[in-house]
């Protein structure tokens, strides 16, 4: 299978000397202010709904505004990203990032808020894509690897950090905090962008049939890209409001049956398009699709067990806020330990027997925090657990990051990380609707009187889908090192 493209001039760097690591640390802190923003907002919204008098529908709208878009629009910024330049989008991104961020501290009340959520997930939804395309297209063998591997540290660790980092500000400072602190380090790395970030790096442009339009609109094919984002924002808010409404209730079914058409309405049109946004040779890249299948459960397992760990911890243990961030710290770390594990054992062990370690880890872990008694002590009970499934999980995202993105044509960086990452949005709407219906029977997990039982069952899923994403990863992920290939030459 073959990506046919033609180069044109630059957009990124193709030698094979050392490229410096400055464009991979403002690519970096643009992610982690993407990643942490979602868990550290979910943290301090009793505080948000307390200060601003929102009802439990304004709370729900606050995060599902910004889900909804970011995962809408993540794969239309990626294309966007390829066929404009890398620069311009991202700093774009983090422009609007920055700005929208500073707009949600200033929120008076609910229909602000909602609207410089929404702006937030708008610019997430083309800063993410073009910041990982730029470590992509920057950065060649070794070096890109290691960019790669610390891109997958940073999604996997930022969701257990925003819980610490949202408990801090709100216990110590205000809510307003959360948006505010985003400002000093959008402005710095856009500052640091506009001077490190080449006007004109090469790139492969998609060589496109005779006759076909030049301008972007009209390359961006605008009713498939419609159908697209309607799609899949209609599925991530139809998963992230399930566990309010359930899952056999009238309006989560229709929003899932709206989402079904409108996916599959988007697929015929991609087959008769004639500059199609997503280009069918893309599907046959084996690496990304298995990559993605396994980015989308590991972050649905990591999302769905913090949600309820949360949940546990303070409904259960009688933690605050803030002391429950503290109890992740350990499980923060584990992440860390188990990525950073990942990223040396891959330059001697296949993709696929890292990841599928980790999801046996992590799955074993969940097993046994499922088992947790009724008088669940932190130390003995669940740091054991936590510990454990920090590292499985934490194995997992770095072999997926790398060999996800392996054998993607510069012309294609943006477009596949866009498809990335929109695994990572659906699999952590997902994993939180999933583990959550599994563990809410009867109204137990609002209970606290029966939430350690919910909680059990929760995990006792979170394991059962380890397992399984296992021995997908097994099957599906590359069975040969990645330390020979570049970081660009993977099965097919």
């Amino acid at each position: 299978m073959s990506l046919h493209t033609r180069r044109t001039t630059p957009d990124t760097p193709t030698s094979r000397t050392r490229k410096p690591w400055t464009v991979l640390a403002i690519a970096l802190a643009a992610q982690i202010l993407v990643v942490l923003d979602i868990s550290v907002v979910n943290t301090a919204l009793p505080s948000i709904g307390q200060a601003l008098r929102l009802g439990p529908g304004d709370l729900q709208a606050v995060v599902t505004a910004y889900l909804m878009v970011s995962g809408g629009g993540l794969l239309l910024g990626g294309r966007i990203t390829d066929l404009a330049s890398r620069r311009t989008v991202f700093l774009a991104g983090l422009a609007l990032f920055t700005l929208a961020s500073l707009a949600s501290g200033f929120a008076a009340d609910a229909t602000w808020l909602v609207a410089t959520r929404a702006a937030q997930g708008l610019a997430a939804a083309v800063l993410t894509p073009s910041a990982l395309s730029l470590v992509m297209t920057t950065y060649d063998g070794d070096q890109r690897r290691k960019g790669l591997a610390a891109w997958g540290i940073v999604g996997s660790l930022g969701v257990a950090a925003g819980v610490l980092v949202g408990g801090a500000l709100t216990t110590w400072v205000s809510w307003q905090l959360i948006f505010w602190v985003n400002v000093p380090i959008g402005a710095v790395a856009l500052l640091v962008g506009l001077r490190a970030i080449p006007r004109a790096i090469p790139r492969d442009i998609v060589t496109a049939p005779v006759g076909a339009p030049a301008s972007l609109a009209q390359r961006l094919d605008l009713p498939g890209a419609a159908v697209l984002v309607a799609g899949l924002a209609t599925l991530v808010h139809a998963l992230s409001v399930s566990g309010t409404h359930g899952w056999a209730s009238a309006r989560s079914i229709v929003e899932l049956a709206c989402a079904a058409a409108l996916l599959a309405g988007f697929v015929g049109w991609e087959r008769r398009a004639r500059l199609p946004l997503f280009p069918p040779a893309v599907w046959g890249i084996r690496t990304l699709v298995s990559g993605t299948t396994v980015m989308l459960g590991v972050t649905g397992i990591l999302v769905g067990t913090v949600f309820l760990t949360s949940i546990l911890l303070q409904a259960r243990l009688g933690l605050s806020a803030l002391a429950a961030g503290v109890a992740f710290l350990p499980f923060a770390v584990a992440i860390t330990v188990g990525a950073v594990a990942a990223r040396h054992a891959l330059a001697h062990v296949a993709p696929r027997t890292v990841a599928s370690a980790g999801l046996l880890v992590a799955g074993a872990a969940a097993v046994l925090l499922s088992n947790v008694p009724d008088d669940a002590r932190y130390l003995t009970d669940l740091l054991p657990g936590l510990v454990s499934l920090g590292l499985g999980v934490g194995m997992v995202f770095v072999p997926v990051s790398v060999t996800a993105m392996a054998g993607i044509p510069e012309s294609h960086a943006g477009l596949a990380s866009g498809f990335l990452m929109t695994g990572h949005e659906v699999g952590a709407a997902l994993g939180v609707a999933v583990l959550s219906a599994a563990a809410n029977t009867a109204g137990s997990l609002v209970d606290p009187a029966r939430v350690v039982d919910a909680f059990g069952r929760g995990l006792l899923v979170a394991g059962a889908v380890a397992v399984v994403l296992a021995l997908f990863a097994w099957l599906r992920l590359p069975a040969t090192t990645v330390a020979g290939a570049g970081g660009a030459h993977m099965h097919h």
